[in-house]
């Protein structure tokens, strides 16, 4: 999958640099809400979204998971899947053998605004993956996703299949896919002229000189 910047830059970028580029192009609500977090620090990912939602149900629908299944057995190469369960918290969504099926799509991460289990098995098998919190809780008869590939809202940001997914231990910054050449580029820019910065500081000059010269903090 073609990225807005060359793959060998990716390890360059951050999502709080996106995140500042992104609010000075006036798109201010990039990011996820601060509870979705890695379960490994050390993840980063960066691809398309593929979008699902999920509700709670208190039944056990006629044919469990089968959106679910769907949405993963359509997933693309480089894809990130992002799934809401539009703020219930009284299971898990995903789990190992989920990560292990997207995985084998060629996935390069979910991001789940809800619950995960299976956190050692994920973690070891190193598949980024980023939740609020965790349970040991099935979702059948708890959670029953309505759709996938369409829009989703997770906090105050809007996420459409096919935009710009970027995570790291910071967060989670969705890039709209008609920003995402301009916004990468500049991300990588800026992220060039903090490492001038940081040298600068690191040499003893003066914070407020460094900002003024430079314009980055």
């Amino acid at each position: 999958m073609t990225t807005p910047v060359a793959p060998e830059h990716i390890p360059l970028l951050s999502s709080a640099l996106l995140a500042d580029v992104l609010d000075g192009l006036g798109y201010r609500t990039s990011a996820l809400p601060a509870d979705v977090r890695p379960l490994a620090p050390k993840w980063k990912i960066c691809g398309r979204a593929a979008t699902l939602s999920a509700v709670r149900v208190a039944f056990d629908p006629p044919q469990p998971y089968a959106i679910e299944m769907e949405c993963i057995d359509n997933l693309k190469a480089g894809e990130v899947l992002v799934a809401t369960t539009n703020g219930d918290r009284g299971s898990a969504l995903w789990g190992e053998l989920l990560s292990t099926a997207c995985r084998a799509r060629g996935a390069v991460g979910a991001v789940i605004d809800g619950l995960t289990r299976d956190t050692t098995r994920i973690v070891d098998m190193d598949f980024p993956v980023f939740a609020t919190g965790f349970s040991p809780l099935d979702s059948r008869g708890r959670l029953d996703c309505l759709f996938h590939n369409q829009p989703i809202r997770i906090g105050d940001c809007h996420i459409r299949p096919g935009d710009w997914v970027f995570g790291d231990v910071d967060g989670v910054v969705v890039v709209p896919v008609e920003l995402a050449p301009q916004a990468f580029q500049r991300a990588l820019a800026k992220a060039q002229g903090e490492n001038r910065v940081r040298d600068e500081l690191i040499r003893g000059r003066s914070l407020r000189e460094v900002f003024a010269e430079h314009g980055i903090l």
